[in-house]
């Protein structure tokens, strides 16, 4: 394959991410990224405007892009070449970021899955939870929001707490009461937001054992990739689950794995495309 170049766009629930990819054979160069939070405007018009960054931050032309790859709400990208399941694009993205890893924890805006993978990639099983649930990004944000916490300082103040006052309730709403709750009954903020933190890792480190990896590097992923108090929560919670072989760890650019997933399959396909091209030709 000669050198080529992808872009992979992610539109999440709460922000858009876009990467820039140039391949030659087996070497992928990343080249360059960005990211926006939605905060109530249209996703797809994000999409286009960190499309249009990316290209121009990478002195690259539309007709420079071999595959412009989707992923995640992205099915309706106008301009798009193709589009990914999210499972496979953060699998994929996640073992570029960290090629140990054998497991995958995205946690996004609703949701959280933990994805089982080999060492290209590939999804070897999953488990996710419902959308409804208490373990997710979206549910944090709220209870940062009521406490009065910015975003940035959770995981860190998570940390510092001797007394973790755990949420016992897996429905989002009432979980949201128990926290009111525990202001009311003087609950100080480090120790509900520690609380919170456990009751979320202890679902994802259940969620890791129904996906049968039993040792190994778990990444986190997706828009609380890079919460430390989760992380630090989520390693308690794999030995209270007694899958001690397993090590939760974190990565800088963790928000794009499902974007630099994308642009690798994309580059992927486009191969695959060019092959079938060439068979038919001859």
């Amino acid at each position: 394959m000669s050198t080529i170049h992808t872009v992979g766009i992610d539109i999440g629930s709460g922000a858009v991410k876009a990467v820039v990819f140039r391949h030659d054979a087996d070497k992928h160069q990343w080249l360059c990224k960005r990211v926006e939070r939605i905060r109530r405007r249209d996703p797809m018009e994000l999409a286009k405007q960190c499309y249009d960054e990316v290209m121009a931050e990478s002195k690259l032309s539309p007709e420079d892009i071999a595959y412009t790859a989707t992923t995640g709400e992205g099915e309706n990208v106008t301009f798009a070449t193709g589009h990914f399941y999210s499972m496979t694009t953060h699998a994929r993205g996640g073992v570029y970021l960290v090629p140990e890893a054998r497991a995958v924890v995205d946690i996004g805006a609703l949701n959280g899955r933990a994805i089982y993978v080999d060492e290209r990639g590939k999804v070897l099983s999953y488990k996710m939870t419902s959308q409804c649930a208490s373990g997710s990004g979206q549910f944090l944000e709220n209870i940062a929001r009521y406490l009065g916490v910015a975003v940035e300082e959770i995981g860190t103040l998570s940390k510092t707490s001797e007394h973790p006052e755990k949420v016992s309730s897996i429905c989002a709403v009432l979980a949201e009461t128990d926290v009111i709750n525990m202001v009311s009954r003087g609950i100080v903020t480090a120790d509900i937001l520690k609380g919170i933190h456990l009751s979320m890792a202890s679902r994802l480190a259940k969620l890791l054992k129904v996906t049968g990896i039993t040792q190994g590097t778990v990444l986190l992923t997706g828009g609380l990739g890079l919460d430390v108090g989760l992380l630090a929560a989520l390693q308690e919670e794999l030995v209270n689950e007694k899958i001690t072989g397993l090590t939760a760890r974190n990565h800088p650019d963790s928000i794009f794995a499902g974007a630099i997933g994308a642009a690798l399959w994309g580059a992927f396909r486009h191969g695959k495309l060019q092959e079938l091209q060439q068979r038919v030709a001859a």
